[in-house]
């Protein structure tokens, strides 16, 4: 069996371990998520100020994607996902012994640090421990599995914290942080014993010459829009205007509207391994599954909104179905950061290429919430709710011209270096004629 997915049982170890490490960092990363309401009664605070320790928090992430590539790339994985989880740990253990504000933002601005360290840190794990005919297929289940980590937020996270209180509950997150850092810190190596390392960056004229020649990369820039494209709609939904939308703008009841979330995440999972594979024999036509998925989002919810509310509860289903692709296609936008860049940049452009859809799905979610309140001030509509989605078009229309122009030029350098992409018509006649 190990043979079959090409790795031993070291690599097996490392991987689990580090997946471990990206795991618990989502559970930190959606944590506060379940505590809005004990959060309100403990800072006494409103929503509006509470939404903005997760905006904050994200852009945190968002804006430190490329130092923690560039210190992946220096360090080694084995240091930023021990320091990231540590990191988030004292996050989380901040948190549960505030009783301030300001220490509460101040917290929540560790965990953002932490969690964009052990992102990028994962993701090299696998082609350093990996076949190469695997890496596709193991970069879908790590980021797919790394999602589970909301469950543990959803479920065990807040029943402590609404059965011993708010300080048992996030000390005890801090405290399974330090203990899965710590694991990683002991098992997680960076490579095999037989890979020799990467040259290492250097000073700051390195580091941003690093990220200059990733971003002039071609396939870098293609990754980035195939990013961009396919994970902001799945994620605005899920995360923030998901359950609204089904309660506010299709007369569901919020269980129903929760179970469509388990949906989303459970047909992402399933599609991962499927788009791995695709990507890992279909290398030269990954692009085609990239715009495959944007423009079936766009057409799927053209259909959705066309359709006067309350839309039929099966073609809302079909909606989530289609959102559920978006994750594992976005994934192959690392996969593209992977296979154009040499292996001491590959953080770097990793990094790079997650900004685009991070970058997309803030900049809908808050342009939605601009438009609901334009259109319907003083509540949620479906009306406002089928005019507010519309801002989507743009991020799809962008991104698509930006995968075509950044797909043409990849393939005219992969042409210099001799390898020729022929049209897919002509590539379908020659296998159909053997």
């Amino acid at each position: 069996m190990a043979a079959d997915w090409g790795l031993d049982r070291r690599s097996a170890v490392v991987w689990t371990v580090g997946l471990a490490a990206y795991l618990i960092g989502v559970m930190h990363r959606t944590s506060f998520g379940v505590a809005g309401l004990d959060a309100a009664e403990r800072y006494t605070t409103g929503p509006a100020l509470l939404s903005g320790f997760i905006v904050l928090q994200l852009i945190v992430y968002a804006a430190l994607q490329v130092p923690a590539g560039v210190l992946l790339d220096r360090f080694g994985a084995r240091k930023v996902i021990t320091v990231g989880g540590l990191t988030m740990a004292a996050g989380q253990i901040l948190l549960g012994l505030s009783t301030t504000l300001p220490v509460a933002i101040a917290a929540r601005v560790l965990v953002g640090i932490g969690d964009a360290m052990t992102f990028v840190s994962m993701f090299s794990l696998v082609p350093a421990w990996f076949t190469a005919r695997r890496v596709p297929l193991m970069t879908q289940l790590t980021g797919l599995i790394g999602q589970l980590g909301q469950v543990l937020s959803a479920l065990p996270l807040a029943a402590v914290l609404h059965g011993a209180g708010w300080t048992p509950a996030f000390v005890s997150a801090g405290g399974i942080g330090v203990f899965v850092a710590t694991a990683a810190w002991i098992v997680v190596r960076d490579r095999p014993p037989s890979v020799p390392a990467p040259p290492r960056v250097g000073g700051l004229r390195d580091v941003l010459a690093g990220v200059r020649d990733s971003w002039r990369e071609p396939g870098t820039r293609l990754g980035f829009w195939s990013h961009t494209g396919t994970q902001f709609s799945g994620h605005v939904f899920a995360l923030l205007w998901g359950v609204p939308y089904l309660v506010a703008g299709q007369g569901w009841s919020p269980a129903a509207a929760a179970g469509m979330l388990t949906l989303l995440v459970a047909t992402g999972i399933a599609a991962g391994p499927l788009f791995g594979e695709f990507t890992a024999r279909h290398p030269m036509r990954r692009s085609l599954l990239v715009i495959a998925v944007i423009v079936t989002t766009a057409l799927m919810w053209t259909v959705v909104l066309l359709v006067p509310p309350p839309a039929p509860t099966w073609l809302l289903v079909l909606l989530v179905l289609v959102l559920a692709t978006g994750g594992p296609g976005s994934m192959v936008g690392f996969d593209y950061a992977r296979t154009f860049n040499p292996a001491h940049r590959s953080g770097t452009a990793v990094a790079l290429v997650n900004i685009g859809g991070f970058t997309a799905t803030l900049l809908i979610a808050f342009a939605v919430g601009a438009v609901l309140g334009a259109v319907s001030p003083d509540a949620y509509t479906p009306e406002a709710f089928r005019v507010a989605w519309t801002v989507q078009y743009a991020v799809w229309a962008v991104a698509i011209v930006g995968v075509l122009l950044c797909r043409r030029t990849a393939r005219r350098k992969l042409a210099a270096e001799g390898v020729v992409v022929p049209p897919l018509r002509e590539a379908l006649a020659r296998r159909l004629g053997r």
